[in-house]
Parts: C-alpha cells; sequence; structure tokens
C-alpha cells in the first residue's frame, strides 16, 4: 500500500488485516478493449452478469433525467430560488445529479473504493453521500424553526444564510476527503472510523428531528388557521418528512454492514461497487429524493413542466 501502520494499536491492525483478507486485490472482469484499461465490472459469463451490468446503465441514466431536471428547474425559476426550502432541494438535487453521473464508472467499471482501494476515485465519487447527509439534517432544522419559531427564522435564517449552509456541506466534506487522502493510511483509517462514529450522532438526530417534525405537522399546523402560508410550511414539512425516511431506509444497511466490518472483522463483502447491494441502495436516494420532490411540490412540478418537460415534449405542457 506504500503506507506504513506501524506503531498503531493492535485492534486497528486487526482490523485493516481482515479487511485487506476480505476485499480481493483481483478481478477476472472483462477489460475494456481488451487492453491495459480499467476493467468492466463483470465478465458476462452468465445472465445474472448482462442483467447487472444492463442495470446500472439503467440507473444511472434514471438518476440524471429525474435530478437534473429539478436542478435546472430551480435555478431557471426565481420564485424558487427565493424560498429557502428550494436552496436545500437544489443542493442535493446537484449532489444525486452527480451521482447518476458517477455510476456510469463505478457502475460499469470495476471498481472497489474502500480499503484496499482498487482502480478507485480517492473516495471522490462516493463522498457526495455525504454532502446530502448534512444537507438533510440542516434542511430539517430549517423547517422546524420555520414552522415552529417563525419569528426567530424570518429575523436570523436568511437566503445568504441558507446558502452558507449549503455550501458549508461541501467544504467539510471536501476537507475531510482531502485529509482522508493525504494522510499516512493507519491516520486515514482512524480518520474514517471517527467519521463513522459522528455519523451515528447524525443518524441519532436526523431521527429526533423527524419524528418531531411529525409531530409539529399533525398537530400544530393541524390548529393553525387554513392559508397559503400554512399550506406551504405542510407541503415542505411532508416532503422533507418522506426524504429523510426513504434517506435512512436505504443508507443503514450499507451503514450497519461498515460498523459490523470495522467491530469484528466480519459481515458482508463485495467484489465491486457493481455488485454491492448495500452501496446501490444507497445511490438509490439519487432517484428517489428529488422524486419525491416532484411528487410532493406542485410548485416545483409546475415549474419543470414550463422549465424542461414542456419543451421537451409540448403535449405535456398543454395537458
Amino acid at each position: 500500500m506504500g503506507r506504513s501502520i506501524s506503531g498503531e494499536p493492535r485492534s486497528m491492525l486487526v482490523t485493516f488485516t481482515a479487511m485487506q483478507t476480505m476485499l480481493p486485490n483481483t478481478t477476472d472482469s472483462v477489460t475494456v478493449g481488451g487492453g491495459g484499461g480499467v476493467p468492466l465490472s463483470v465478465n458476462f459469463d452468465s445472465p445474472e452478469d448482462y442483467l447487472v451490468f444492463i442495470f446500472q446503465i439503467v440507473f444511472a441514466t434514471t438518476a440524471v433525467l429525474v435530478a437534473g431536471p429539478v436542478v435546472v428547474t430551480i435555478l431557471a425559476t426565481r420564485a424558487l430560488r427565493l424560498q429557502n426550502r428550494f436552496i436545500f432541494m437544489l443542493n442535493t438535487s446537484v449532489c444525486d445529479t452527480l451521482l447518476g453521473l458517477s455510476v456510469y464508472y463505478l457502475g460499469l467499471f470495476d471498481v472497489q473504493e474502500e480499503y484496499p482501494p482498487r482502480n478507485g476515485t480517492y473516495n471522490i465519487l462516493t463522498s457526495l453521500l455525504g454532502v446530502n447527509i448534512l444537507t438533510f439534517m440542516f434542511a430539517q432544522f430549517d423547517r422546524y424553526l420555520a414552522v415552529c419559531h417563525p419569528y426567530v427564522y424570518g429575523r436570523f435564517v436568511t437566503r445568504q444564510f441558507v446558502i452558507g449552509v449549503n455550501i458549508y456541506c461541501w467544504v467539510y466534506n471536501g476537507a475531510h476527503l482531502v485529509a482522508r487522502n493525504l494522510l499516512p493510511l493507519s491516520k486515514a483509517i482512524q480518520m474514517y472510523v471517527i467519521s463513522i462514529v459522528l455519523f451515528q450522532l447524525i443518524v441519532l438526530t436526523k431521527v429526533v428531528m423527524t419524528v418531531k417534525l411529525y409531530v409539529v405537522a399533525r398537530f400544530q399546523l393541524a390548529r393553525d388557521p387554513p392559508s397559503a402560508e400554512r399550506e406551504s410550511k405542510k407541503e415542505s414539512l411532508k416532503i422533507i418528512i418522506f426524504v429523510v425516511i426513504s434517506f435512512l431506509v436505504l443508507w443503514c444497511p450499507s451503514f450497519l454492514n461498515i460498523i459490523i466490518r470495522f467491530a469484528t472483522g466480519r459481515g458482508v463483502t463485495f467484489r465491486n461497487q457493481a455488485t454491492n447491494l448495500f452501496a446501490i441502495m444507497a445511490r438509490f436516494n439519487a432517484v428517489c429524493t428529488p422524486s419525491v420532490y416532484i411528487w410532493g411540490s406542485p410548485a416545483l412540478r409546475e415549474a419543470l413542466v414550463k422549465t424542461v418537460w414542456g419543451r421537451v415534449c409540448p403535449r405535456c405542457r398543454r395537458r
């Protein structure tokens, strides 16, 4: 690996040795063009290989075609850009579009991002999920303050502040990624373990906030008189609750598997990212999240028809 792990605690050495044993460094996959490039993710020896390869292409294309138009619509519609909740939607949709594009490499070629990596991207592509995790958490706090403390929210949570929070999500993940790639391997693994612990705290926070938002949506908003503002708050709460629940459901299997592997040296292992069922489930948020946005927000849906779908399919715009 070119980096020493001497002087580290015995538990870290055992964990790293177990991970080296579990993750193979070679594969019999087909190489593109038969030369020395990056091999494909499957060797096409069975019908399952063809299904896996076709699924990755369909999944990547679907993610780009669903999340990409949401990005274009919010950027092109001033009425949406002026609302804080759509800034969070824009940030996650940009991540989801990039995640869809990343599948064209992670899903079609023999790539292993975990330790020891193989044909990896220094975790650049997989770290996009980290941006979404932080963005969802801040979006939950944003909706809670907007509904429960509207005076404080209107005074302090400005559009510039929300944009800064979304930029922070990218800066934090970028700094963490640079540190992991520049530190010695032993320190990088320790940093990765610490990030897993911090992620547990974030998950706990997201669960508590989801319950709290559900209570707010069910009881507090029900007491407010009917108004356009009340419906807007109810809509935004419904969207963020559905998005966070789907994110946790799809991400938790991968998260639990990582914890088991670090704690016991066991767990489920896969040949590469294309066959990693847990990673596929986590990346499926790139389709699920923007779909929930479109389903839950009539304003976004109407703007999407005018901006994207109406130009691609004039019949859709007339309807």
